[in-house]
């Protein structure tokens, strides 16, 4: 079972690149990269999972004192 702040991380072989996908289980948001596999998969993902958070924090609506 999945806690808060998990992602699901998911490697696709494509040719000599790997595609790495990071899904937030709670809002389904996915975010994509492609990498060199031997970059390995701790790096890729820790990629992965930046951009993810970068995406969370653009939907994020801005809290701004008027």
């Amino acid at each position: 079972m999945l806690r808060d702040g998990d992602v699901l991380i998911e490697f696709y072989r494509v040719g000599q690149y790997v595609k790495v996908s990071a899904i937030g289980p709670r809002t389904y948001t996915e975010v994509c990269t492609i990498g060199d596999p031997a970059a390995g998969e701790e790096r890729l993902s820790r990629i992965a999972v930046q951009k993810l958070k970068r995406a969370f924090m653009r939907a994020r609506p801005a809290n701004r004192c008027r």
